[in-house]
């Protein structure tokens, strides 16, 4: 009796060996919940979010006025635009909605030169710090 449960045993274990090693990697292989192509399409999506915030904020700092501001402040203009590239994305989105605020609203009215050489300082002693902290 303890021969033939050991024999079963064996032959139970033999089958689902075979099962198991006979059995095509692709059937067993993890499916992805995002394909592909999407992850391609977030990728692309983020380089561009990216380069239009860094081109936002770029454009609000190379300004006449906010030269003149910079220089007023002892800041170096060109570092503080270098500076702008090892900024995060979730950093340049939000520096880059401000830029776009105080434009719109300077060019609305709602805001004097004096108002946006404060924010253009500020925003630019930000990108610095946020730098040097790093």
């Amino acid at each position: 009796m303890l021969s033939l449960l050991r024999q079963s045993v064996r032959v139970a274990t033999a089958c689902v060996l075979v099962l198991v090693l006979a059995t095509p990697q692709s059937l067993v292989a993890q499916t992805h919940v995002v394909s592909p192509g999407e992850l391609q399409n977030a990728i692309v999506a983020a380089t561009q979010a990216r380069r239009r915030n860094v081109e936002t904020i770029r454009d609000f700092l190379s300004s006449p006025a906010a030269e003149k501001a910079m220089q007023s402040v002892h800041m170096d203009p060109t570092q503080v635009r270098q500076a702008i590239s090892n900024l995060s994305d979730q950093e340049l989105a939000q520096l880059a909605s401000r830029a776009s605020k105080a434009q719109a609203d300077f060019a609305a009215g709602d805001l004097s030169q004096r108002d946006l050489i404060i924010i253009l300082i500020a925003i630019a002693a930000l990108i610095l710090i946020i730098v040097a902290v790093r």
